[in-house]
């Protein structure tokens, strides 16, 4: 290393004083060395200017000189290593880094190097000070003696700071200091005395031996009544508190909180009672309060810095602080009269309990507090609870009304600065809600509950307190006229705790426990269960009460647990609340905006209606939630109100946690939310957005290079509207928008002819039969492909190719082979020969083994002669189930063939012989084939037929003539449920007839029956008296009689209300990080479920995966239908994070198949869902049907 001369010693030090020149006001403002430290060592946070010092430079340029390269090279190492999989962020690139820097030999020598260089040139700056200092003492020495003695004649000002600059206190001057203080002395002299001690450096004081004596002096000379003379004292105190460290102020703070519990006990101050108010303008009071509020402003500032400093000083402010606060006066010596507690003065400073806020933040700090109140002080916890039960009890009385009039008429006779009794006693209530409000938010604070409180049996609970909170709200009158108009709102009883109650909803755990129960549900819900009920809401309800029981209720159902206590625990309730909500709110007329269309009455209602609509959109985000919505009709009010915001580009809503994908994707699942996003004018706004970066680019998107030819599937700038079409194109939504709709065909198509819906899109990007359509569009080949891909969106890829293989060919994984969608980087960029005409090229065909004959096992023999012994039907049942668990975890392929249609038909049959089993009544059907014969099927039950039949021949499980089979089965299945189905007048498309989809779970019976149409339909007749039934077999439940009519009405399967529902719940609790996936793709899990379910796997599972899944279900219960799809999400975890970050997580799931899953792998996995859930899953799935009640 370089050899240190004197030209860069000289450097240095004047390097250094440039920047002790700089920081020269903040270093000598310092009260002590250590506060200078602090001030160095935070320089570069507190300084603007740090990096333009030379001294910073030159330390940066030799730090660079000596460490750069090697820096430069572990940098290069650890990106090195996240390249080859080691994944790491660049906090943990950084962290890495430097402990390696710091570890290295260059490091210890350049520390080394500057450690010496810095000592020799500190020590010559100071050998020169030195010099400096000799050579000016005489001259000091003789200013010196000159303001020694005019110091002893000169006045009290405050502005003389010669003491301060050069007087250094001895022990002998603060002796002469105490004596002259005694109250003895004339008033001149304590009047010197006292400010003597005020000019001097406080940390000067502190650090004398008689310190604790002159402590002590001051503390009683706080009562001297001279008003001058304690306010002098007090002044020594703050600037004690504001100039020293903590070990010093802690002796002031304890010394002033003694003195103030000795004030309060004492029966020869005149404290005054809650009677006679307080008078603020009377000098005893005012001095009271300044010593009060200097003790409150201590509290608030110290936690900002005693976390430094040992925990016994922390504990010590604490302790004397609660114990003043729990200073009572012993009543026996007042007759009828209370007086006032220190706590009522510290309400007073400190309305909202700023300090306990401030003291309970930190655990450091908040572990003695609640320590303290646990051993010793819990009565502080106990009062501020009595304080609120009498407020409340007053508010129940509607004393509080008339005491508030009372406190009006009274001021206007009264002095402006006074506080009466009842005045007194409410902000004291606000102080003990804030105080109790802070405490609940902690662990360690709700275990101080439950409490025992006097004169009161029993003891109140933490659900006892909330209860006690949200009664509050309705009950209390408006805020008393404590302060200024514009301040009213902030201190009204129903404004604080509201915001205590918003508080506890953020913090979740606090929240389980305090108010996702339904006894808070309850008593929120009570006055609108009173509206209902058409009584008044409760004896002093307003509409801003009601408001502020609104926008609590939104922040629990803005989380998935007090949702689900919502939509579970309060049930019924909260059906009949939204109902009443959603009939309070007019109707919009398409195209207007939904809110400011309403009859201008008041600001009040327009509020209060956009607080309903905000609140009932977060039931949009869950199936049950959307059922709900559109039981009551609410639906088409929350659609419009969602859009108007979309518009306005607002927040979704003020407490969801995702945005308007993941609501737009759950509220498209359904034909009614399909319907009622086009009427909100949602769809046509996608639409539009689509054409416009399609067809004419966006403006913010830079071109750098041409784009490649063929053009990519799906451009980048089209990828959020892509996106956003894909969460719409669910099945009931598309059938409800295009169901009886022509395409245009028109003729010609003007160039700035905009499509508006999603038949236009049909017409202009997919079906391109004409001259006009190509020339209309601006990039033809890009739209059109665009158009291909999106829309026929279940699998499909943006090659013609691609997409007329897929469709044509049915199958699993493994079933299938489907052409690239991409060109190969070879001599032969496309091998695959193209589809144009029947039949398919055998290449796109899979050689797998197609219904190979199963051997006789031992486990299946035991199986089915399970199957024949049923003495006791629930030993039976369990035994049967057991041996089917333990086939499927060792042999599942020989759930197969032959051998399950054998156990499928014998269970069933079984399970139908004892009426316990049977969920559905059993029906008389007597028609035959002849009967069934000319009744006609839907196309798109036709289309199915012919894929069932291709399908089951490539098996290998049906045969010629099993086309004409499976149509008399669908036939008599159409006849059997009709049967069964109730008459309903719907505007849905849906509900207009039979189900509207081809019925994917018969085609699957009828190829495990391999094709036998007579055990197929007998099989489907006992199958349908069980609840498997219900969630299997969709059309079974379609416009059902068995469900209620408001069910039917709303055109929502059990499936995806009930199945669905418990899907995304238990995805959020099982796998946290897929359940996240999905939000910040702006996706709903039930969507994909649904779709999985409806076509029963077809195309995502291979046919054995199929089986096995039915089979299950059957076996175990339909709830294992919910456990599957978990099991699904589970295997493809890696796969759909990964997609996320791509982008294209929809477009994933809804084209590829379940590479690699199968049932039996997961079935541990699903026993352990079962025996946390199954519970839950079975209990509402039974109540999915009309009680006879």
């Amino acid at each position: 290393m370089a050899s240190f001369s004197s030209e860069d010693q000289a450097m240095l030090q004047a390097m250094l004083r440039q920047l002790f020149q700089s920081v020269k006001e903040k270093i000598t403002g310092a009260p002590s060395l250590e506060c200078a430290e602090e001030i160095l060592l935070h320089l570069e946070e507190t300084d603007e200017n740090f990096h333009n010092y030379e001294f910073v430079k030159y330390l940066r340029q030799h730090i660079g000189n000596t460490l750069g390269s090697m820096i430069e090279e572990e940098m290069e190492k650890c990106t090195s290593d996240q390249n080859q999989g080691e994944e790491c962020g660049y906090d943990t690139v950084v962290q890495q880094v430097t402990k390696r820097t710091q570890e290295s030999k260059e490091y210890k020598e350049m520390m080394h190097y500057l450690k010496n260089i810095m000592i020799a040139v500190v020590e010559s700056m100071i050998n020169k000070f030195e010099e400096d200092e000799t050579r000016n003492q005489e001259r000091q020495k003789k200013i010196q003696k000159e303001k020694s003695r005019s110091y002893c004649t000169d006045n009290c000002s405050d502005s003389d700071l010669s003491f301060n600059q050069s007087y250094k206190f001895c022990q002998g001057k603060l002796q002469l200091i105490l004596d002259q203080l005694d109250p003895g002395q004339p008033k001149e002299v304590r009047y010197e005395a006292l400010q003597t001690l005020c000019s001097a450096p406080p940390s000067d004081v502190l650090n004398c031996e008689n310190w604790t004596t002159l402590c002590e002096k001051l503390t009683v000379s706080l009562s001297d009544p001279d008003p001058v003379f304690s306010d002098r004292i007090l002044k020594f105190c703050a600037q004690t508190f504001s100039l020293s460290p903590l070990h010093m102020t802690k002796e002031v703070y304890t010394s002033l909180a003694k003195y103030l519990e000795s004030y309060f006990l004492s029966r020869e101050n005149h404290i005054p009672t809650l009677s006679a108010g307080v008078d603020i303008t009377n000098p005893n009071m005012t001095r009271l309060l300044k010593k009060v509020r200097l003790l409150n402003e201590y509290q608030k500032e110290a936690p900002s810095f005693w976390i430094r400093h040992p925990e016994k000083y922390m504990e010590e402010i604490v302790e004397s602080t609660l114990s003043l606060l729990t200073v009572k006066h012993d009543q026996s010596h007042v007759v009828s009269q209370k007086i006032l507690d220190p706590i009522y003065f510290f309400a007073l400073v400190d309305t909202k309990a700023v300090w306990f806020k401030k003291w309970m933040h930190a655990h450091y700090s908040r572990t003695t507090v609640l320590r303290l109140l646990e051993k010793k002080y819990k009565s502080l916890i106990t009062t501020a609870i009595q304080q609120c039960v009498q407020y409340f009890e007053l508010c129940k009385t509607r004393k509080a009304e008339e005491t508030l009039e009372h406190s009006k008429h009274c001021r206007k006779k009264q002095k402006t600065f006074y506080y009466l009794g009842q005045e007194l006693q409410y902000i004291y209530f606000i102080h003990s809600l804030c105080l109790l409000g802070r405490l609940l938010i902690y662990k360690q604070g709700r275990k101080l509950f439950p409490i025992k409180l006097k004169n009161k049996k029993g003891l109140v609970s933490l659900v006892d307190l909330i209860v006690l909170f949200t009664q509050l709200i309705y009950y209390s009158p408006s805020c008393p006229k404590m302060t200024s108009a514009t301040h009213a709102e902030n201190y009204s009883p129903a404004s604080m705790v509201t915001e205590v109650l918003w508080i506890l909803c953020d913090q979740k755990e606090c929240a389980v426990e305090c108010l996702y129960n339904n006894i808070v549900i309850e008593t929120l819900l009570q006055p609108i269960h009173n509206l209902m009920k058409g009584t008044e809401a409760s004896p002093n309800c307003s509409e801003t009460a009601l408001i502020h029981i609104a926008g609590i209720l939104a922040r629990i159902a803005s989380v998935e647990e007090g949702l689900i206590l919502l939509l579970y625990g309060a049930n019924m309730n909260s059906s009949q609340e939204t109902s009443l909500l959603s009939e309070r709110i007019p109707t919009p007329v398409e195209g207007s905006d939904s809110v400011s269309s309403v009859s201008q009455e008041s600001q009040n209602v327009m509020a209060w209606e956009d607080n309903l609509l905000d609140d009932l959109l977060h039931f949009a985000a869950t199936p049950k939630g959307l059922l709900l919505l559109q039981r009551t009709g609410a639906i088409n009010e929350c659609m419009t109100f969602m859009f108007n915001r979309h518009a306005k580009k607002l927040q979704v809503s003020r407490h969801k946690k995702f945005g308007y994908g993941v609501l737009v994707t759950q509220v498209a699942s359904t034909a009614a939310g399909g319907v009622a996003l086009k009427k909100s004018g949602f769809i046509n706004e996608l639409i539009t957005e689509l054409w416009s970066n399609l067809e004419y680019g966006r403006d913010d998107v830079r071109v750098t290079h041409p784009r490649t030819t063929p053009v990519d599937p799906i451009d980048r700038s089209c990828q959020k509207s892509f996106l956003a079409l894909v969460n719409l194109l669910s099945y009931p939504a598309i059938y409800e928008l295009i169901r009886n709709q022509d395409l245009p065909n028109k003729t010609e198509y003007s160039l700035r002819e905009v499509p508006t819906c999603v038949i236009d899109i049909i017409d202009r990007l997919i079906i391109l039969n004409s001259e006009a359509k190509i020339r209309s569009l601006f990039n033809y080949e890009q739209s059109h492909i665009f158009g291909l891909r999106d829309f026929i969106i279940d699998g499909l890829s943006v090659e013609r190719n691609h997409v007329l293989v897929r469709i044509n060919l049915v199958g699993g994984p493994l079933e299938r082979i489907l052409p690239p969608r991409i060109l190969e980087k070879s001599d032969n960029p496309y091998p695959w020969p193209m589809f144009s005409s029947y039949p398919l090229p055998n290449c796109y065909l899979s050689d797998i083994t197609r219904n190979a004959g199963i051997k006789q096992d031992n486990d299946l023999g035991k199986l089915l002669l399970c199957l024949k012994i049923s003495d006791k039907q629930t030993e039976w049942i369990v035994n049967c189930r057991r041996q089917f668990c333990k086939i499927m975890k060792a042999k599942p392929d020989i759930i197969s063939g032959e051998a399950l249609v054998e156990l499928l038909e014998k269970f069933v049959l079984h399970l139908t012989e004892s009426p316990s089993e049977c969920y559905f009544p059993s029906v008389e059907y007597t028609a035959t084939d002849a009967n069934v014969k000319n009744e006609s099927l839907s196309s798109v039950q036709q289309l199915g037929i012919k894929m069932t039949v291709r399908y089951g021949k490539f098996l290998n499980l049906l045969k010629d003539g099993a086309e004409n089979d499976l149509t008399l089965v669908l036939k008599h299945c159409e006849r059997f449920l009709k049967q069964q189905q109730t008459s309903i007048k719907s505007s849905l498309l849906c509900l207009q007839g039979n189900y509207t989809g081809h019925d994917w779970f018969v085609s699957s019976l009828f190829m495990i029956m391999l094709g036998d149409k007579e055990k197929t339909f007998q099989f489907l007749r006992q199958f349908s008296r069980l609840l498997t039934s219900a969630f299997l077999w969709l059309p079974r439940l379609h416009i059902s009689s068995y469900l209620p009519i408001d069910t039917v009405d709303s055109g929502i399967h059990p499936v995806y209300f009930c199945s669905t529902h418990y899907i995304e719940m238990l995805l959020k609790a099982e796998l946290p990080l897929v359940f996240s996936a999905f939000h910040m793709s702006g996706f709903a899990p039930s969507q994909i479920c649904l779709q999985w379910i409806t076509q029963c796997f077809w195309n995502y599972l291979d046919w054995i995966e199929i089986c096995h899944y039915i089979a299950t279900c059957v076996f175990l219960g339909p709830d294992y239908q919910v456990y599957i799809c978990i099991a699904i999400f589970k295997h493809l975890q890696q796969d759909i994070l990964q997609h996320t970050q791509t982008q294209d997580l929809q477009v994933f799931l809804k084209e590829e198949a379940l590479h690699g899953f199968r049932v039996s792998e997961y079935f541990e996995y699903m026993e352990i869902l079962e025996q946390n859930y199954r519970t839950v899953l079975l209990r509402d799935m039974r109540n999915i049907r009309l009680q006879s009640t």
